[in-house]
């Protein structure tokens, strides 16, 4: 990986993006203009990816460094990239190393803008951004955002180092599932006893979101509909964001038509209040009876709305007879594909990273999977997913 550094104060952030690309396993190579060696010093790159830093165009011994680091990038990442960068990149430049590592590449390159609000709308900038995007390289949009001091607040800020990581990671991926729309549901539903209190289950949304996060790197356009989620939803995805469980249906029932494959990771509370309290139950009253009636089956009222050759995935998370109860819930709700797991299973289930999981598929037969983060997991479920597409 090649980093590119420009000068401008967003430069501060850029060390954690080489911080995170390192320990994803990537060698980065930092490559800085003069301008960039002002704000942040090339050592404090090198302590962070533990290899030399790259400054001048034509150093002692490294004529030919721009090409040599050109050829070895599997992908070039400028943060920040500063107008003055997006100028000389446009236009061919090859004064700096920088600038000449990009004519000398023919990794995918991605360019971060930060500068301040003004900068970035002037229309010479605009046709810059819209002539390197002609070229072939990623041009991410700027944050929104507080901007340098004294100078308010507009679109203009680097996008954050995750951000920039998830692109990265989304640029260096096989788009197998580009033109696809994946519907994903993730977390747990509320319903409501009072305005205060709630019915829900301990689910953290942690395996809908990494189910997300790796279809949209695949090169999906994906859709999320989600319950009070207790971590980040994911870059990239649009996110329809539900409390209830009728709420939930709605939002997937109005999502799959265009679908090509709906994976119900959420976990809907399964009970409601028959009747809601409009005022907070007292504690020092009397508790009342609490009458229970069931909310909607989310994933079985799916099953006249699924258009020709959707695939669909449900999950089930048992605490007995895990298979028998997968087996029973994959043909009633006649899905491809259930994932199950035991909930009380250590380092599987809620709120973990991590997930053991069995895959079950039409023709019943089992795949044990050993225990693995759930970004694997979600890896090894959107395989078969793309693998039933690509039978339809």
């Amino acid at each position: 990986m090649l980093l590119g550094v420009t000068g401008g104060i967003a430069c501060y952030k850029t060390g954690w993006l080489a911080r995170l690309l390192s320990q994803a396993g990537a060698n980065v190579d930092v490559v800085m203009t003069h301008a960039a060696t002002q704000f942040v010093a090339p050592i404090t790159f090198e302590a962070l990816t533990g290899r030399p830093v790259h400054t001048e165009l034509i150093a002692a011994g490294l004529a030919l460094d721009h090409i040599h680091l050109a050829q070895h990038a599997e992908a070039i990442v400028v943060a920040p990239a500063t107008a003055d960068f997006l100028a000389r990149a446009a236009c061919g430049r090859s004064d700096d190393l920088l600038c000449a590592c990009l004519l000398a590449t023919r990794a995918p390159v991605l360019l971060a803008p930060a500068m301040n609000d003004r900068m970035w709308s002037h229309p010479q900038t605009q046709a810059n951004v819209a002539h390197l995007r002609q070229l072939g390289y990623t041009v991410l949009e700027p944050d929104d955002g507080p901007l340098a001091a004294g100078e308010g607040s507009g679109p203009g800020r680097m996008p954050e180092p995750d951000v920039i990581f998830a692109h990265v990671g989304r640029m260096l991926e096989r788009h197998t599932l580009a033109g696809r729309r994946i519907v994903v549901s993730a977390g747990p539903t509320r319903e409501a006893i009072d305005p205060v209190r709630f019915l829900s289950n301990r689910s953290s949304g942690k395996m809908g979101v990494a189910l997300a996060a790796v279809a949209w790197r695949r090169g999906a356009d994906v859709t999320l509909v989600a319950g009070p989620l207790e971590v980040a939803p994911p870059v990239g995805v649009t996110v329809i964001p539900v409390e209830t469980t009728q709420q939930m249906a709605d939002a997937i029932a109005a999502a799959i038509p265009a679908a090509s494959a709906l994976i119900m990771a959420a976990a809907p509370a399964d009970f409601r209040a028959a009747q809601p309290a409009t005022q907070k139950v007292r504690k020092a009253a009397a508790p009342p009876p609490l009458e229970l009636t069931a909310t909607p089956d989310v994933l079985a009222s799916t099953k006249s709305l699924r258009p020709s050759g959707m695939v669909t995935v449900g999950f089930a998370l048992e605490t007995s007879d895990l298979l028998e109860n997968a087996r029973a819930k994959l043909a009633a709700k006649q899905l491809d594909l259930i994932v199950a797991n035991d909930a009380l299973e250590e380092g599987a289930g809620f709120s973990v990273d991590t997930n053991r999981v069995t895959l079950i598929g039409r023709d019943g037969r089992a795949e044990v999977l050993p225990l693995l983060s759930k970004v694997l997991v979600a890896d090894t479920i959107l395989d078969r997913v793309e693998a039933l597409l690509h039978a339809r």
